[in-house]
C-alpha cells in the first residue's frame, strides 16, 4: 500500500510540474526574447543577449501614452467597480425577495460572456445611443466585468460572516450608515482591496472589450496587438510584455495574499 501511495504522489507531483510548464514557458519565452538582440525574428538559441530594448521602450512616446492611458482606464473602472460592486452585493446578501437568484446571475454574466459577445453588445447599445467612444466608453465597458470581480469578493467574505454582529449595533442604537462604516466596512476591507486588484489587472490587460469599444485610444493591450503584426523590434514589444506581466501579476498575487490571511484568521 505504501509503495502505491508513493507512485500515486509521484505521477500527481510529475502532472502538477509538467502544468506548471505549459502555462508558465511561455511566458518564459516572451521574457526572454525581450533580451534579444535580434529585431525580427524569434531565432532560438539567441544570437545574444542585450538590455538595450529597455531604454528604446522608455524613450518612445506611444508606449507611455498606451500606460497612461490603461492605467487611468483601470483606475477609474476599479473605482466604479467597487462603488456599485459592494452595492448589488449589499442589496442582494440579507434581503428575500422573488427573482434575486436572477439579479445574482445577471450581475455575474458579463464575465462569464464570451469577451467578443460583452464587445459587440455594448458596441452595438452604445452606437444605438449615439455615445461617441472615446475613453469613457472603455471605462463603462470595463467597469461591467470588474464589478463581477468585487461583487463576488464582497459576497464570499459576507457569507462567512456572522450577521449577529450587524444586529448587535442596530440594537445598541447605530444607524444603517454608522453600521456600515464601523461593523461591516472593516469587516469586507480585504476582500474590496482584493476585488479592487483583481479588478485593475483584469481591466489593464483586456483587449477583445477594449477593440469594440475605444475610438482612436490605443491601450497597452492595443498597442501590442498593433505592434507585434509589424517585424520591426519586436523585443520592444516583448518588454512591454513584461511590464505588462509585472503590472497584472504583483496585484493578483496581493489579492491572494489578502484573502489567504483573512481565511486564516477566520479559522
Amino acid at each position: 500500500m505504501h509503495s502505491k501511495w508513493n507512485l500515486g504522489s509521484i505521477g500527481l507531483k510529475t502532472a502538477t510540474l509538467l502544468g506548471f510548464l505549459f502555462i508558465h514557458i511561455p511566458i518564459l519565452i516572451i521574457i526572454m526574447y525581450a533580451f534579444s538582440t535580434d529585431e525580427k525574428t524569434f531565432q532560438f538559441p539567441l544570437p545574444g543577449f542585450t538590455t538595450k530594448w529597455f531604454g528604446v521602450a522608455l524613450e518612445r512616446n506611444d508606449i507611455w501614452e498606451a500606460i497612461i492611458l490603461s492605467s487611468q482606464v483601470a483606475l477609474v473602472s476599479t473605482f466604479i467597480a467597487i462603488f456599485l460592486g459592494t452595492l448589488a452585493c449589499l442589496a442582494v446578501y440579507r434581503s428575500q425577495f422573488f427573482g434575486k437568484e436572477i439579479i445574482s446571475f445577471l450581475v455575474i454574466l458579463p464575465i462569464a460572456l464570451p469577451g467578443i459577445v460583452t464587445g459587440i453588445s455594448l458596441r452595438s447599445a452604445m452606437s444605438l445611443f449615439g455615445i461617441p467612444f472615446s475613453t469613457w466608453t472603455i471605462v463603462i465597458a470595463h467597469a461591467t466585468f470588474c464589478i463581477v470581480t468585487v461583487y463576488n469578493n464582497v459576497l464570499a467574505r459576507l457569507r462567512r460572516s456572522s450577521h449577529s454582529m450587524v444586529e448587535a449595533s442596530m440594537d445598541l442604537g447605530a444607524n444603517p450608515w454608522q453600521t456600515f462604516r464601523f461593523v461591516i466596512l472593516p469587516n469586507i476591507a480585504t476582500a474590496l482591496l482584493a476585488g479592487g486588484m483583481l479588478s485593475f489587472a483584469l481591466s489593464f490587460d483586456e483587449v477583445i472589450v477594449t477593440t469594440f469599444t475605444a475610438g482612436q485610444q490605443s491601450t497597452v493591450p492595443i498597442w501590442m496587438l498593433t505592434e507585434f503584426i509589424r517585424p520591426r523590434q519586436r523585443p520592444v514589444t516583448n518588454v512591454v510584455a513584461v511590464f505588462v506581466i509585472l503590472v497584472t501579476t504583483i496585484p493578483i498575487l496581493v489579492a491572494y495574499y489578502l484573502t489567504k490571511e483573512d481565511d486564516g484568521r477566520k479559522k
